[in-house]
């Protein structure tokens, strides 16, 4: 009896750790982007990654041939947007940073965002996930993509000292 579980547990264990190998870097870099922080330094989003591999390993016998990624995923959202919207968690206390390429886009319009564009998640899907109406959905990704691609103008710096000529 001992024999088998320990073959169970071992086989178990080799599974994951091909999962692991196979999916993390992927989920990392969608972290990342999700707490908009910069790739070479992201406690944030490795701190998220690791709760959702927890999640994963914890969850991996009740699996039973569902996708572990598209679990580790969900995880990772739900994860996020509870620690985000609720303004408790540490995920929605920093301040994005400015080297991030969503930085410019709120905690939601980023969610979404990764979901439906990194990530490939359709728009139902997405709505189902985060409990929002598919409309919704459809108008923050529209919303976020048109900041990313036409953002806002400012104006120069001006050196120290300069006058502005009166117009």
């Amino acid at each position: 009896m001992r024999d088998r579980q320990a073959y169970g547990n071992a086989r178990r264990a080799r599974e994951f750790e091909a999962f692991v190998a196979g999916a993390a870097g992927r989920l990392l870099h969608a972290a990342t982007l999700l707490t908009a922080e910069a790739p070479d330094g992201n406690p944030r989003a490795r701190r998220l990654l690791t709760l959702s591999l927890a999640h994963t390993y914890a969850c991996w016998d009740r699996l039973h041939g569902e996708d572990p990624y598209d679990c580790a995923r969900q995880y990772l959202a739900t994860r996020f947007a509870r620690g985000t919207w609720h303004q408790y968690g540490a995920f929605g206390r920093a301040r994005p940073d400015p080297r991030s390429p969503l930085a410019a886009l709120s905690p939601q319009e980023r969610l979404i965002l990764v979901l439906r564009l990194y990530e490939g998640v359709a728009e139902e899907q997405t709505a189902a996930l985060l409990g929002l109406p598919q409309e919704r959905v459809h108008t923050l990704c529209d919303r976020a993509t048109a900041t990313l691609l036409h953002p806002r103008r400012t104006a120069p710096p001006r050196a120290v000292g300069t006058k502005v000529a009166p117009s």
